[in-house]
């Protein structure tokens, strides 16, 4: 593709559109009196943070699930690939931290393989 001359007499080229954010590596979970706040860390050093969508007073085990997820489809839908989530143990009562990993399908163990 040819490069276009601006305004200002510079060519730019056309960038390519690059996901907003990079593959989830990790989330850090927290209980607040308002809900459940989420960060999920991603490989390029950037941040997702907000308030999950489930009650403020729901059981940890059912928000670790609503946070993993987010990070699950944030990976399938920006990077087109699988991630499994590790939960390490509790530091701090109302605090949880997980690993993200990316799932690596063995070709020969596919439905599609021949054998």
């Amino acid at each position: 593709m040819k490069p276009t001359m601006l305004d200002s007499g510079m060519a730019r080229r056309k960038k390519e559109k690059q996901a907003p954010l990079g593959i989830p590596k990790g989330i850090v979970l927290l209980e607040a009196p308002d809900g459940w706040r989420h960060t999920i860390l991603t490989e390029d050093g950037g941040m997702l943070c907000g308030r999950l969508n489930v009650a403020p007073h729901t059981a940890p085990q059912d928000a670790r699930a609503a946070a993993e997820a987010v990070a699950k489809g944030l990976a399938r839908d920006f990077h087109c690939t699988d991630v499994e989530v590790n939960w390490d143990p509790p530091q701090d009562p109302g605090s949880w931290n997980a690993q993200i990993t990316i799932v690596i399908r063995n070709e020969l163990s596919s439905p599609d393989a021949g054998g």
